[in-house]
């Protein structure tokens, strides 16, 4: 039990330096064009930390397009992104990296939008969609 608690902890942290760096990478070194204004919101690392995945938030999403263009940018820098990792972690071997599009602002955004409308109608119960 205590173990376990311990490998937790061990992967929790982990999870959060690879955030970290991934962060910087991104903002300071990655030269990309693809790669628009993008932030890792999160790191999902495999319970065995062999894999993570790592999910992107792409700034100002205007298109679809744009965000797998970000998505198809990290992809090819994954390499260089590992190795970095893995130097300035001290890991033996950087897990294998998985970059996801993280779109829980665009849901939210639009959850909020029908709650509003909710809200208006039950409210007023006027409007261009009232009947009466």
């Amino acid at each position: 039990m205590l173990e376990q608690r311990g490998r937790e902890y061990h992967r929790a942290r982990l999870g959060q330096a690879i955030r970290e760096e991934v962060v910087a990478l991104i903002e300071g070194e990655l030269a990309d064009p693809r790669i628009g204004l993008a932030t890792v919101t999160d790191v999902k690392l495999a319970p065995d930390g062999k894999s993570a995945h790592i999910f992107i938030g792409v700034l100002a999403e205007r298109t679809e397009e744009e965000g797998e263009q970000t998505l198809e940018g990290l992809k090819s820098a994954r390499n260089y992104i590992r190795r970095e990792l893995a130097q300035r972690l001290r890991l033996r071997t950087a897990p294998e990296l998985h970059f996801v599009l993280d779109r829980s602002e665009q849901h939210g955004g639009r959850i909020e939008e029908l709650l509003k409308r909710a809200r208006r109608k039950k409210a007023g119960g006027s409007g261009p969609g009232a009947k009466g």
